[in-house]
């Protein structure tokens, strides 16, 4: 089994493709049958659920002890961990977690592990790959989720809903000028920066985060934008 590629199917290695249509798949782990566009050159699919059922609860319970005011350095600890891969829908529960801890470390107010668990079950409802099927990165869809946790929105409610979808707007405009292929290391960077901003001009909660970023896992990225990429190394940082 090879899976020295980061875009490696989990069972055999191979590299995965995207078709222009969904169609029914079946997991090769759980067996249950789900609608994709996504699978390996050999015809595997991995569910969401299973590419990161692992990774989901090492995000959960990680952040519900960090003390860590800065989601930056809480997401690049996770980020090393072997259950969360380069790409992945446990990016759309990671995002989100990394603020939830940061927001809490910081003075906000709330119950820390019923939102990290209520961040945990909507999040994996995001699927994988609809920043482009969709249009909507799950990194910025889960920084609306962590604004509709903290304050409390619901359809509705009336403040606090547009600043959910404030919050989401604000990270997809971020993500989108960067452009593709997507990359959820750089997409989950640049949503959690806007939501740092969101969190201090509109919750008056403040964490911490670095002046700039260097990103360490364009090895892992065969499909890595470059320079384009706000995060990539530049020849001072080597």
């Amino acid at each position: 089994m090879n899976k020295t590629s980061p875009n490696a199917c989990l069972l055999c290695g191979e590299e995965l493709e995207y078709l222009a249509r969904e169609e029914p798949m079946r997991c090769v782990y759980c067996g249950r049958v789900f609608m994709s566009a996504a699978r390996c050159k050999n015809g595997h699919y991995v569910c969401d659920e299973c590419h990161s059922k692992d990774g989901i609860a090492v995000i959960t319970d990680y952040c519900g002890r960090t003390e860590s005011r800065d989601p930056f350095a809480i997401m690049q600890v996770l980020m090393r961990h072997p259950s969360i891969h380069m790409h992945g829908p446990e990016h759309h529960v990671l995002v989100g977690s990394a603020l939830l801890a940061a927001y809490f470390n910081s003075g906000g107010q709330g119950n820390r592990k019923e939102l990290l668990e209520l961040m945990a079950l909507r999040g994996s409802r995001v699927p994988g790959g609809v920043c482009g099927s969709w249009g909507s990165c799950g990194a910025g869809i889960s920084t609306g989720i962590f604004i509709s946790l903290v304050t409390g929105a619901t359809p509705t409610t009336t403040e606090n809903w547009g600043m959910s979808n404030r919050m989401t707007s604000r990270s997809l405009a971020a993500i989108g000028q960067v452009g593709g292929p997507r990359c959820c290391k750089r997409d989950s960077f640049l949503a959690v920066r806007e939501a740092c901003r969101f969190c201090a001009d509109e919750l008056g909660v403040v964490m911490e985060a670095p002046e700039s970023l260097t990103c360490t896992f364009v090895g892992r990225n065969r499909e890595c934008v470059g320079l384009r990429c706000p995060f990539f190394p530049k020849k001072s940082d080597n």
